[in-house]
């Protein structure tokens, strides 16, 4: 409504994308359709926000702003500016038309332009309104726009989930909560740390509080680089190498304030009376009842709806919460509202008085219907979905009826015991002092074995009172007839191991189950209770705090984390409910054969290779790093002697000048700048293409790789040896690829680099755990083009790896058009690039740039490939058909990776995926066939008692620590498992290597 004379002019400005898809995901698990088959929540979540605007701020001026579908000058910028995310849902551009019906009847103007997004929209209108005495609010959920905020111009954080109210900051706020000296501070938080939902990248080792800290010592990303001297160890390696995408990060994420658009004031005014007339009212009284909205309908426009609703009218869900209609048809049983059953089955009377034993022992509380309390506390299915709140509020401790149980006595202990080792199966979760396995000491564990109910055991005291409590237990975790459940299981299967017990008998891990039937989703608890169970769990954070006030579970009473880890185990128990209903499902049969077959036998493997561990040769990388220390220094000479002056070559702002300047080495003619400070771009892309021209280039690329491979692993490797046995302990990721492809963090010892010469050294390092042992290095030779032969069916190719010829030559004779004799080096080079090449799908450009040959060069080379190789362009057009049809691919073995994008409209999305089809079955089938002999060999040494052991896995080779005694023996019965463990049309041939440091068995 207008306001009178002395009120002030309020301006909201809202962020359209930002509204639409938190309303969209709000709604994700259960969305809203009509009966026509309309999915309305983007529409109906939108709707609501913007009714609650208009009602309760009486804005009396508004506007709203949409991004469009043109590039922007960020992504001209930086290419790979929100490269990364996946295509607009579909839900939300049919919504769209929708909206836009909405927004004209209710008579506001939408604003957008070409080549701007729409934060840089409404920065630029919210600057130029305060400047003629608005009060500005920027209304979404962006906390990017912070930074605009000024004395007139405010934030407005819309309500998020029905749990938290709207709120407003200014000025007081921003600061308050980034601990700056003024709002446009965040827009160097951002350069520093990055935004990983643009893809803006930041400064690695960098992260929010590290950010501010620097902050408040030299006010901004420019301060802080030129004051690089005064940083010290990784940090000021990493701001001297990475200044130049630190600069670039805080531009892309800096909002535009001078976009060529206009403010009208006059075209923003906004009253209910005059602005909702009568056409309008007509506009929304269709609209409504087409999307069914009755309850707005009587809200916004006081009317009942006129339409009739068909009973098709449902709410529907694609999520893996979509189990409540689904399960009533699977089964006879009892459900609860998610669709659970709810056994009617009477206890035995050994239950009986198990039951009565742990009754008594808890104070009397009846144990009769344990974990089966929730019909008593869900509203009735029909009214809550009717509701049309933006999404319905989450589940929590405190509004879910639990029985969580503290059992801190023996006599607890034992009559727990007693019914434990009466369950088919129970969830387990330990709690401990520290997040890294090999530094952890248990602090306790919880169990579960019905819903809604959990038992924690503290397991306090010295290590000989620890040992003992666990002791007590040992019946039931190592008993091989009941199935361990847990989230993440790997962790507490080594934490019991470390005690002496080890979990035996089935597993079930949630997060691989989910892993397997949606690989590129998160995994974590938090995030699966949120979208399976539509509950909020107890975060971890809350527990234990952050910062410098971080306490361990050890710091707290047993009673204090009770709920926490009770918690954790009942979650978990109830996932593996859906999830484990989901993989019985008829089509998922591939996917059941994946986790029972090969991800879950690999817990334990995995476990076990982490915890023995490398031996690392210290005083050789030492060495290696004065070594790099003098070369860094050889070049940086030549780098000065090539410009003619001495210049800190970290600095991007005095490289550019340098490289750039007319006045000095002038490479190019028209230098690239960046957009704030314009000044020269230097990134690695740049200078790679200047390298095969210019020396200086060359060098410069040189300097940075051997300032990292000194930093990222010569200085860093000694510094993660474990206190426990001075070994490198990482840690494998099961649940991070798409393809299956196992992945290694703390350190990434996968990525330690193979094909300089400078990179190998660091292979040295690695070495056997005694002067009795050596290292045995075995890997699948050429798995890949294997596959890629096997599932094109190529003749050449079959023949080729069956008679043990040379790939590569073979490749070269075929698309050369010579014999094989007259193959030259050369040819056979381009035959190579070209082969794996083809694997992930390179374009002509990329051969071309691989190869340093032209474009038309290498296009003409791809073509002769495929004509001489027809059956494996045969077999990609094919992948690719069968991906559009089904939106995924899948490996030999039944793994599945979804292509969302295989259908898409943009080009470069669908290219994307379509390299993606044609690889994932290749790359993913061999990741599931060296998965799978990882767990014969381990069978395999532990049914001989041998003391050869698995200490690492990259890629397609397996690294054992062999007792020279074993060799022998150890090494042929393993060529012959990992050779046998999959059968395919061609042999998989394995090589092996032995020797006194990783390189030299490699």
């Amino acid at each position: 409504m207008l306001s009178t004379p002395n009120a002030p002019k309020k301006l909201f400005l809202l962020d359209a994308m930002a509204l639409i898809y938190r309303a969209h995901f709000a709604f994700s698990k259960n969305p809203r359709v009509t009966s026509t088959g309309i999915d309305t929540g983007a529409i109906l979540g939108f709707t609501n926000a913007i009714w609650d605007v208009l009602q309760n701020e009486k804005p009396t001026h508004i506007g709203i702003a949409f991004d469009t579908s043109k590039p922007t000058f960020r992504h001209e910028q930086f290419e790979a500016y929100k490269a990364h995310r996946e295509k607009q849902p579909e839900a939300i551009t049919l919504s769209k038309p929708f909206i836009n019906r909405l927004l004209e009847g209710l008579n506001i103007p939408i604003l957008k332009m070409d080549g701007f997004e729409a934060d840089d929209i409404v920065g630029t209108l919210a600057k130029k309104a305060a400047r003629e005495g608005f009060e500005v609010y920027m209304v979404t959920i962006d906390k990017d726009y912070a930074q605009l905020v000024e004395e007139k111009i405010f934030f407005y954080k819309v309500a998020y989930a029905g749990r938290n109210p709207a709120a407003i900051w200014g000025i007081k706020e921003v600061c308050e909560r980034w601990d700056l000296k003024n709002p446009m501070q965040l827009t160097d938080i951002l350069g520093l740390q990055g935004d990983a939902a643009d893809n803006i990248p930041g400064i690695p080792g960098i992260g929010e509080k590290t950010a501010i800290k620097l902050l408040k010592l030299y006010d901004s990303v420019e301060g802080i680089i030129e004051n690089v001297d005064k940083l010290k160890g990784k940090q000021k390696e990493n701001v001297t190498n990475f200044a130049a995408q630190g600069i670039l990060s805080k531009e892309l994420a800096t909002i535009k304030i001078d976009v060529p658009i206009e403010f009208d004031a006059k075209a923003l005014e906004y009253d209910d009376v005059k602005n909702i007339t009568s056409k309008n009212k007509e506009t929304l009284s269709t609209l409504f009842d087409e999307l069914e909205f009755r309850t707005l309908k009587r809200k916004i426009l006081n009317e009942e709806s006129t339409k009739s609703f068909s009973p098709k009218a449902k709410i529907g869900s694609s999520s893996l919460s979509k189990t409540i209609s689904e399960n009533k048809k699977a089964t006879t049983d009892q459900m609860d509202l998610f669709g659970s059953p709810i056994s009617n089955q009477k206890p035995t009377e050994k239950e009986k008085a198990a039951l009565a034993k742990l009754s008594n022992t808890l104070g009397g509380k009846e144990f009769e219907k344990l974990g089966n309390t929730v019909n008593a506390i869900f509203e009735d299915v029909e009214t809550s979905q009717s509701t049309e709140n933006l999404q319905p509020k989450l589940d929590t401790l405190f509004t879910i009826k639990h029985d969580y149980h503290l059992i801190d006595t023996k006599s607890k202990r034992e009559h727990l015991l007693e019914f434990l080792l009466l369950q088919d199966e129970i969830c387990i979760d330990t709690e401990t002092d520290n997040l890294n396995v090999m530094e952890a000491n248990i602090v306790g564990f919880s169990v579960a074995y019905k819903e809604f109910e959990a038992f924690y055991i503290p397991v306090l005291g010295s290590e000989e009172e620890q040992k003992n409590i666990l002791n007590e237990f040992r019946s039931v975790l190592e008993n091989p007839k009941i199935l361990k459940i847990g989230q993440n299981i790997k962790y507490d299967y080594q934490i019991f191991y470390k005690y002496g017990i080890e979990l035996k008998g089935q597993f079930f891990d949630t997060m691989l189950a989910h892993y397997v039937l949606e690989p590129e989703l998160r995994h974590n608890m938090d995030y699966l209770a949120q979208t399976i169970l539509d509950y909020q769990t107890i975060s971890y954070s809350e527990i234990v705090g952050t910062g410098k006030k971080i306490k361990t579970m050890a710091d707290f009473e047993p009673k204090e984390i009770l709920n926490y880890a009770a918690e954790d185990a009942d979650i978990t128990l109830r996932l593996k409910n859906k999830l484990s209903f989901e993989l019985e499902k008829e089509e998922n049969k591939g996917l059941k054969s994946v986790f029972y077959d090969i991800e879950i036998p690999l817990v334990s493997v995995l476990a076990k290779i982490e915890m023995n561990g490398m031996n690392i040769d210290t005083k050789a990388l030492a060495e290696f790093s004065i070594e790099l220390g003098k070369d860094v220094e050889v070049v940086e000479k030549e780098i000065y002697q090539i410009a003619g002056e001495e210049f800190n070559i970290a600095s991007p702002k005095q490289l550019g000048e340098i490289l750039f300047d007319e006045e000095k080495l002038n490479l190019s003619p028209k230098p690239k700048l960046t957009a704030k400070s314009k000044q020269y771009k230097t990134d690695e892309s740049i200078l790679v293409k200047l390298a095969s021209k210019y020396p200086i280039a060359a060098k410069i690329v040189d300097y940075r790789q051997l300032q990292k491979l000194k930093s990222t692993y010569v200085d860093a490797l000694p510094l993660l040896l474990s206190s426990k046995d001075n070994k490198v302990h990482t840690s494998f990721n099961q649940a991070v690829t798409s393809t299956g492809r196992l992945s290694s963090t703390n350190p990434n010892l996968q990525n330690i680099p193979i094909r300089t010469e400078r990179g190998r050294e660091v292979r040295k390092a690695f070495i056997p755990s005694d002067e009795n042992h050596v290292l045995l290095a075995v890997d699948y030779s050429q798995i890949e083009l294997r596959l890629m032969a096997s599932f094109a069916e190529d003749p050449t190719m079959i023949e080729a790896f069956k008679n043990n010829r040379d790939i590569h030559t073979a490749t070269a004779a075929k698309i050369f058009k010579v014999t094989i004799e007259d193959v030259t080096p050369e040819m056979r080079r381009s035959a190579k690039t070209a082969n794996f090449g083809i694997i992930y799908g390179v374009s002509a450009m990329g051969l071309g740039q691989r190869l340093n040959i032209k474009t038309t060069e290498a296009k003409k080379l791809i073509d002769s490939y495929f004509a001489e190789f027809s059956s494996i362009k045969n077999y990609m057009d094919k992948i690719i058909n069968e991906a559009r049809d089904n939106e995924s691919v899948q490996t030999l073995l039944g793994r599945k990776r979804p292509l969302r994008d295989i259908n898409s409209r943009n080009m470069t999305q669908r290219g994307f995926a379509e390299r993606n089809a044609v690889n994932m079955p290749i790359q993913g089938t061999a990741a599931d066939i060296i998965k799978l002999a990882m767990v014969k060999v381990q069978e395999y040494l532990e049914e001989n008692n041998l003391k050869t052991t698995m200490v690492l896995q990259v890629h397609d080779e397996l690294v054992f620590d062999v007792p020279k005694a074993e060799l022998e023996i150890v090494k042929p019965k393993i060529m012959e498992i990992m050779s046998k463990t999959y059968q395919i049309d061609v042999p998989l041939d394995v090589e092996a290597g032995i020797g006194q440091n990783w390189l030299e068995a490699h």
